[in-house]
C-alpha cells in the first residue's frame, strides 16, 4: 500500500515537472522568437508608435544643354514650420508673423491653434525672409532645409525641360521622362510621441538630409534654342497665326538642337497658363503636312524604281478628275519634270508618281520614312500619327501630296534627315549623357540607326530637286540663304474642322521644310505656321523664319559660307537684264494695295529685282518666268490674290 502511494507521488511529481518544463520552454521559445527573430520588426513597429516622420522635399539633379549652361537646377531654400504644442502666445506669434509671410492673422492664429506636434507655415522661404524670422528666435518655431526647383532661363526651351510639381516630382518634358533620374532621396525630421500617444517636441532636429540626383546632359543648344524661339515668335506674331513650331536636328546623328513652341510659357510659374501653353506641340500633336509629303513620295518611287527623274508627266493644266473627286493646283502647269513637280508643287503630278507606284510600294516605303509610328524620341506623350493600313478610292492620290495623313513635327524633320544623311533614318533623341552628383557619366547616349530607307543616290537626287524650290520660280525663294545652297520644300495643308469634320475652308496650316548646305548636310529645320492669316502659303509665312534661323545657327557653328551669296546673284542677274544700274521703289510701282497685301500689283515693266524687292515688302509669294523685265502677271494688276489663284509672272527681253 505504501509502495503504491509513493509510486503515484513520483508520477504526479513527473507530471508536474514535465507540464512545468513544456511552460518554461514556451516562454524561452517565445523570447527567442520575439527578441530575435522578430526583433526589426518590433523596432520597426516601435519607432512608428512613438516616432512621426516630416519628409523633406528632395533635391533634383539639374537638367544642362550640351555647352554645360544650366537649364533647370534645385536651390536650397529653408521652409518654415511651427510646433503648437511649444508656442504659449499663439495671438502675439501670429501677429509678428503675419506681416512677413503675408498671412492673415486669424488664418495664422487658426493654424498654430492645433492639436498638434508639427504643422508648415510657409515652404521654400526667401533668403531675406527666412533670415528675418530666424532672428526673432520665436517660441516654437523652427526651419527646415528644403530645395525648389528653379528655371534660370525662363520661357527658354520650357517644353523640353519641363516643370516639377511641389512634391517635387516632374510633370512634363525631360522632368517627367527622367523623373526617377533626376530626383534625389528624400531626407526627413523625426517629431518624438510619449507612451499614450502624445506628441514631444522634436527640438529643430533635422534626422536626415535629403540628397541630389543625377544630372541630365541635352543635346539642345542654348543659342541655337533661343535663336529659334525668337524667330518662331515673330513669325506667328506676323501672321497673327493661332500659333507655331520650329525644330532643328542634326542630319548625320538625330540629335535634337532646338524645340520651340508659340506661344511659350514660364516653368517658374506654369500654374498661370494654359494647357494648350503648356503642350509640347511638336511632339504630342499630329497634323497633315499637306505639300511637304510630296518630297517623300517622290524619294520613295525613284528608289523603287516607279519612276525616273527624267520622266514628265502631264499635269492637266490644274484640274484633275479621279473618280469622282476633282484635284486642282495651285499654280496650273502642263507638262513637269519630277523635279519640276517638287519645284512647282504640283499635287497632280505627286498624285499620278503615287497611282504609278501602288499602294503596296509607297504604303511600305512611307512607313519606312517612320510615319504611322512614333519616333520613340526621349519625351512623353508622342503621338504616332496617321497612316492608314487600309486604302480605299482616291487614298492613294492624295496621300501622294499629303492629304488624308497625319504627322508629328518630329516624324517630318526625322524622315527629312533620312535624305539629306543618305538614307539612313536615325532615331531623334534629346539626353546625351547622365552625371552622377561628382560629375561621373554614368550613361552615355549615341546615334542609332534605325533602318536604311533609301539609297545614298536616291537621297542625292531628291535633294538636287528640293534645291530648286529655293531657286529661281520656286515656291520657296524666301527660304534661300546668302552663301548656302538650301534643299526645302514648302507646304500649305487645309485643316479638318473638329465640329463639320471636314476640310476647313479658311483654315491652313503653312510650313517650310528644309536642310542646309544642301551639298553636306548639317542640320534639318522645319517651320510650321498654325492658322496664319492674309497670305497662307508656307513659302511666305514659315520660309522667312526658316532663312534666319539656318543662317544664324550655320553662322554660330562656324560652318563656312562656300556659294556666291543669293543677293550678289541675283543682282547680276538683274543687272544683266536691265538697261538702269540702278532702280529704286516708289509709290508709282502699286496699285492702291491695301495694308494686308492681297492685291496684285502693277508689275509690267519692272526688272526682276524690283519684282523681288515688291514680293519681300507685300509678303506675297509669286511664280517667276523667264528673264529681262515683267512682261506679263496674272492675276491682273489690282485684283485680289486668293489662295487658290494663278499667280505668275512672266519676264521678256527688253526690245
Amino acid at each position: 500500500m505504501k509502495d503504491e502511494r509513493e509510486k503515484w507521488a513520483r508520477i504526479r511529481i513527473i507530471m508536474v515537472g514535465t507540464v512545468f518544463g513544456l511552460l518554461f520552454l514556451t516562454v524561452v521559445g517565445r523570447a527567442f522568437y520575439l527578441q530575435i527573430l522578430q526583433h526589426e520588426n518590433l523596432v520597426k513597429k516601435a519607432d512608428k508608435q512613438h516616432q512621426h516622420k516630416v519628409d523633406l522635399t528632395p533635391a533634383r539633379g539639374s537638367i544642362l544643354d550640351r555647352n554645360g549652361t544650366t537649364l533647370a537646377e534645385s536651390i536650397h531654400m529653408d521652409s518654415c514650420y511651427a510646433e503648437p504644442r511649444r508656442i504659449k502666445d499663439v495671438d502675439g506669434t501670429a501677429e509678428v508673423l503675419g506681416p512677413i509671410l503675408g498671412i492673415h492673422k486669424k488664418e495664422l492664429i487658426s493654424r498654430l491653434s492645433v492639436n498638434k506636434s508639427f504643422i508648415w507655415i510657409e515652404r521654400c522661404l526667401a533668403p531675406e525672409v527666412a533670415t528675418r524670422i530666424r532672428n526673432m528666435r520665436l517660441p516654437g518655431i523652427g526651419f527646415a532645409p528644403e530645395s525648389k526647383r528653379f528655371y534660370p532661363n525662363s520661357e527658354i526651351a520650357a517644353h523640353v525641360v519641363g516643370f516639377t510639381g511641389r512634391d517635387p516630382n516632374g510633370l512634363e518634358g525631360i522632368e517627367l521622362k527622367y523623373d526617377s533620374t533626376i530626383l534625389g532621396n528624400t531626407g526627413y525630421i523625426i517629431t518624438e510621441r510619449d507612451a499614450l500617444g502624445r506628441n514631444i517636441a522634436i527640438m529643430n532636429t533635422v534626422i536626415k538630409d535629403s540628397s541630389p540626383g543625377k544630372n541630365v546632359i541635352l543635346t539642345l543648344d542654348k543659342t541655337i534654342q533661343f535663336i529659334a524661339e525668337k524667330e518662331l515668335a515673330k513669325a506667328v506674331t506676323e501672321s497673327n497665326a493661332k500659333g507655331g513650331m520650329a525644330l532643328v536636328m542634326e542630319t548625320d546623328t538625330g540629335k535634337v538642337l532646338a524645340m520651340a513652341n508659340y506661344p511659350t510659357f514660364n516653368p517658374n510659374a506654369f500654374s498661370r497658363s494654359s494647357l494648350a501653353q503648356l503642350r509640347n506641340h511638336v511632339v504630342a500633336d499630329s497634323f497633315e503636312p499637306g505639300s511637304t509629303f510630296k518630297v517623300f513620295t517622290i524619294a520613295s518611287a525613284l528608289d523603287s524604281g516607279a519612276v525616273k527623274a527624267t520622266d514628265v508627266y502631264n499635269c492637266e493644266n490644274g484640274t484633275y478628275r479621279i473618280a469622282d473627286r476633282t484635284i486642282h493646283d495651285d499654280h496650273p502647269q502642263s507638262r513637269l519634270t519630277v523635279s519640276e513637280i517638287i519645284k512647282y508643287s504640283s499635287n497632280i503630278g505627286a498624285a499620278k508618281i503615287g497611282l504609278k507606284m501602288g499602294e503596296e510600294k509607297l504604303s511600305s516605303y512611307l512607313r519606312n520614312f517612320g510615319f504611322g509610328g512614333r519616333t520613340g524620341i526621349d519625351l512623353p506623350g508622342e503621338a504616332a500619327g496617321n497612316l492608314k493600313r487600309n486604302w480605299y478610292g482616291i487614298d492613294l492620290a492624295t496621300i501622294s501630296f499629303g492629304q488624308g495623313v497625319s504627322l508629328s513635327t518630329i516624324q517630318l524633320v526625322s524622315a527629312l534627315s533620312a535624305i539629306a544623311n543618305g538614307g539612313n533614318l536615325m532615331r531623334p533623341y534629346l539626353v546625351e549623357q547622365i552625371l552622377d552628383d561628382s560629375g561621373t557619366v554614368v550613361q552615355k547616349f549615341e546615334p542609332q540607326i534605325v533602318r536604311r530607307v533609301i539609297s545614298p543616290e536616291t537621297a542625292q537626287k531628291v535633294t538636287k530637286m528640293m534645291e530648286t524650290v529655293t531657286g529661281n520660280g520656286g515656291t520657296g525663294m524666301k527660304a534661300a540663304l546668302d552663301g548656302y545652297r538650301v534643299a526645302g520644300k514648302t507646304g500649305t495643308a487645309q485643316k479638318v474642322d473638329p465640329i463639320t469634320r471636314s476640310y476647313s475652308p479658311t483654315k491652313r496650316i503653312g510650313s517650310f521644310v528644309g536642310f542646309v548646305p544642301a551639298d553636306k548636310p548639317k542640320l534639318a529645320i522645319a517651320v510650321i505656321i498654325d492658322e496664319p492669316q492674309g497670305v497662307k502659303y508656307g513659302g511666305v509665312v514659315a520660309a522667312p523664319a526658316f532663312r534666319v534661323i539656318a543662317q544664324s545657327s550655320l553662322a554660330y557653328l562656324k560652318i563656312q559660307p562656300n556659294v556666291p551669296t543669293t543677293a550678289v546673284a541675283r543682282l547680276a542677274e538683274a543687272k544683266a537684264s536691265a538697261a538702269p544700274a540702278v532702280e529704286s521703289l516708289s509709290d508709282e510701282d502699286f496699285v492702291d494695295t491695301p495694308a494686308e497685301g492681297e492685291i496684285m500689283p502693277n508689275f509690267k515693266g519692272m526688272s526682276m529685282r524690283r519684282v523681288l524687292q515688291v514680293m519681300e515688302k507685300r509678303s506675297i509669294n509669286i511664280r517667276l518666268m523667264g528673264s529681262g523685265r515683267a512682261a506679263e502677271q496674272s492675276p491682273p494688276p489690282g485684283h485680289k490674290i486668293r489662295g487658290a489663284s494663278e499667280v505668275w509672272i512672266k519676264f521678256a527681253p527688253s526690245a
